[in-house]
């Protein structure tokens, strides 16, 4: 089994998302509207939707919530959202990547990089980051689970690894494995996940402590526009 401390990124964030499950709850539908518009309507062809599902129900979103969204996504007169990631590093050259869902490209620039210059900060052209993290699937389920029938459970099911951690298992995928893996599960009876979706780790990790970073860090991803912000601080 791996170690735990490339969990500790997500971990965080998912702390902070419990804090606050409506403005949680308002990015997801995001994804969902962006996923639905952008491909089929109907999850079964369409891998990103599917993925977006998975972590709506991961989230306990209600079903009707996950539904109105993907109707929204189809409406004659429904928006158009922009995909922008922007890169760059915060104190103590702690590299951070910051996906955002957007209807106005020149407010949410405006807003990312004034909180870069805020937090002492410096943002970076595409690229100068994102080469330090990878794409990855996981899986989150509580300690309700026999540790060797789990873990063999996992790998059968084309799973990474596994790690108990916090009482709970910390599945691991591919990016391109993980729908196949978590309905694997699924079928097995595994129902019960905490966090169901593809996400980036970092390959490496930066100690350090920092108040100027943990503001940006967190002035990030409260951001309307900002749906997931990612770092290599462990």
């Amino acid at each position: 089994m791996a170690g735990h401390s490339k969990w500790a990124n997500i971990k965080h964030r998912k702390g902070r998302q419990d804090a606050a499950r409506s403005k949680e709850f308002q990015k997801i539908v995001k994804e969902l509207y962006v996923a639905a518009k952008t491909g089929d309507p109907d999850p079964n062809n369409n891998p990103l939707l599917r993925l977006a599902i998975a972590k709506a129900k991961a989230a306990n979103m209600p079903n009707d919530r996950i539904n109105n969204a993907i109707s929204k996504a189809q409406a004659k007169d429904s928006e158009d959202l922009f995909e922008i990631r922007y890169e760059g590093y915060g104190p103590g050259g702690v590299a951070i990547m910051v996906d955002c869902l957007t209807d106005n490209k020149n407010r949410t620039a405006s807003k990312v990089r004034a909180a870069f210059t805020k937090y002492g900060g410096n943002l970076g052209t595409d690229g100068s980051v994102s080469y330090l993290f990878k794409r990855v699937g996981v899986l989150i389920i509580p300690n309700a689970y026999d540790e060797d029938e789990i873990f063999e459970m996992a790998l059968n099911a084309g799973a990474n690894d596994l790690t108990l951690e916090d009482n709970q298992y910390i599945i691991e995928t591919n990016d391109n494995t993980f729908l196949k893996v978590k309905e694997n599960l699924e079928q097995e009876g595994i129902t019960d996940f905490r966090v169901a979706e593809v996400t980036y780790l970092p390959t490496s990790t930066i100690v350090t402590e920092s108040e100027q970073l943990d503001n940006l860090i967190n002035t990030l991803e409260d951001l309307d526009d900002v749906n997931n912000v990612y770092h290599n601080l462990d």
